[in-house]
């Protein structure tokens, strides 16, 4: 889970130099930026710091397609969104990206996506940890040895439950809000 206070690290792989430089340029007023210019590069540089991975498709030696799945297999989970002149095909359906972005793309774009990557990160941290809340009460209110309704701890958890639906709930309306957005503009 990323800490809101954190900055954001963005990993950027491309193999054409002056997009990477203007890549970096543009994302580095907002985030930590590491780039890389090749599959090795990019696995070498991904680590659990990583939260945003922005993978060019088609690159030489190994491609962005081969470079996502070895991320995966090795356990890191950053929000990746494939950053290519590829048009996408039915091939994507199972590949494991979380946004897909045909070039060129600008500047407020990428601040966008990266803005919603992190976002959706968010939200599945709150999701879980709302998940696992919701499985202790369950435990304590069938739990005969439990007044619930008098416990300083299950009011404690109750409460963080609340909180954490309502974090839940503003980041899904603001998801929502740039998913229709973006999909009344491609309309």
């Amino acid at each position: 889970m990323r800490d809101s206070d954190k900055e954001a690290t963005v990993l950027l792989v491309d193999d054409e130099p002056d997009l990477l430089t203007v890549y970096e340029l543009w994302v580095s007023e907002r985030c930590s930026v590491r780039t890389a210019s090749d599959g090795q590069e990019a696995l070498d540089a991904v680590d659990d710091a990583v939260d945003v991975v922005f993978l060019d498709r088609r690159m030489p030696g190994m491609s962005g397609d081969e470079v996502l799945h070895e991320i995966r297999a090795r356990g890191y989970d950053p929000q990746v969104a494939m950053l290519t002149a590829v048009d996408p095909a039915t091939d994507i359906v199972d590949m494991p990206f979380d946004d897909y972005l045909t070039k060129p793309v600008s500047q407020a774009e990428l601040g966008s996506v990266i803005e919603v990557l992190l976002q959706r990160a968010e939200y599945d941290d709150y999701s879980q940890e709302l998940f696992a809340l919701s499985s202790k009460r369950a435990a304590l209110e069938a739990s005969p040895d439990v007044d619930h309704h008098s416990s300083a701890e299950y009011r404690k958890l109750t409460e963080r439950m609340e909180d954490l639906r309502e974090q839940v709930d503003e980041t899904l309306d603001g998801l929502m809000e740039h998913d229709n957005t973006t999909v009344f503009k491609e309309i």
